[in-house]
C-alpha cells in the first residue's frame, strides 16, 4: 500500500515552510507521497480574514509551481510525490479529520493513510473529534514546533515525533506584514504566490 501524508491546514496563504516541511518528509522516507489537504475551516480556529476556499486553493498549488530538491537543505524528493487537494471540500462540514480520514479510507482502499501534525496540535490532540479512532486507523507523524516540545518516550505507539528542522513561518505574520507593513517583500512565500497576492491585493484589508 502507498504510504500517504495527509498534512491538513488553511493555507492562508500557503509559504514556504509548509512546501519544505512536505519536501522533507519526502525525502527522509517517513511517506511515499504526500497530499496538501485544503481546509475549508478549522474547527478550532476561527479566522475572520480566510481567503475563499478556492482561492486558497489555486495559491497553495502556485506553491508548488518552483518546488525542487533543494540539496543545501538537505533534501532531494520527486516533485511528482506531493499534491494538492480539495477533498475536503466536498465533506460535510464543519471539517473534522477523523471524517475526512474514514471518508480517504473508504474512497481509497489501496493507500495507508498516515497524518502529520505539528507538536502544537499533538499536544492539544485529546480536544479533537474522535481521536481514538484516529490513532485506531492511522499512524501519526508530529513535527517540531518552536515553543511546543515533547519528549518522545512520552508518545504512544503508533505516534513518531520525526526529526524535521523548526520552520519559523507564520501565515499569520505574513498576513499581518501584508496589511501592516509596506515594506515587507514577500519574505517566506514562493514567487508565484507572493505575484498573486500582490496583483489581487489579498489580505490588504482584513474583513
Amino acid at each position: 500500500m502507498t504510504r500517504t501524508g495527509i498534512y491538513g491546514g488553511s493555507f492562508n496563504p500557503v509559504h514556504i515552510g509548509h512546501t519544505q516541511l512536505a519536501g522533507w518528509m519526502l525525502a527522509r522516507h517517513y511517506v511515499d507521497e504526500l497530499w496538501l489537504m485544503v481546509s475549508p475551516q478549522n474547527p478550532l480556529k476561527e479566522e475572520a480574514d480566510l481567503l475563499p476556499d478556492d482561492i486558497r486553493l489555486w495559491l497553495t498549488k502556485l506553491g508548488l509551481i518552483n518546488l525542487h530538491a533543494d540539496r543545501a537543505a538537505g533534501f532531494q524528493f520527486q516533485k511528482s510525490r506531493i499534491h494538492v487537494k480539495d477533498f475536503e471540500f466536498h465533506l460535510p462540514r464543519p471539517s473534522y479529520m477523523a471524517d475526512t480520514l474514514a471518508a480517504l479510507r473508504r474512497h481509497f482502499s489501496t493507500r495507508q493513510f498516515v497524518l502529520i501534525i505539528g507538536s502544537d496540535n499533538w499536544l492539544q490532540f485529546d480536544r479533537w473529534v474522535r481521536p481514538e479512532e484516529i490513532m485506531v486507523h492511522h499512524e501519526i507523524l508530529v513535527y517540531p514546533r518552536r515553543g511546543y516540545d515533547i519528549e518522545p518516550s512520552t508518545l504512544p505507539p503508533g505516534v513518531t515525533l520525526t526529526d524535521t528542522p523548526y520552520y519559523d513561518i507564520s501565515s499569520t505574520a505574513i498576513r499581518d506584514a501584508i496589511r501592516n507593513n509596506p515594506a515587507y517583500n514577500g519574505e517566506g512565500l514562493a514567487p508565484k504566490v507572493w505575484e498573486a497576492i500582490q496583483q489581487f491585493g489579498y489580505y490588504k484589508e482584513k474583513p
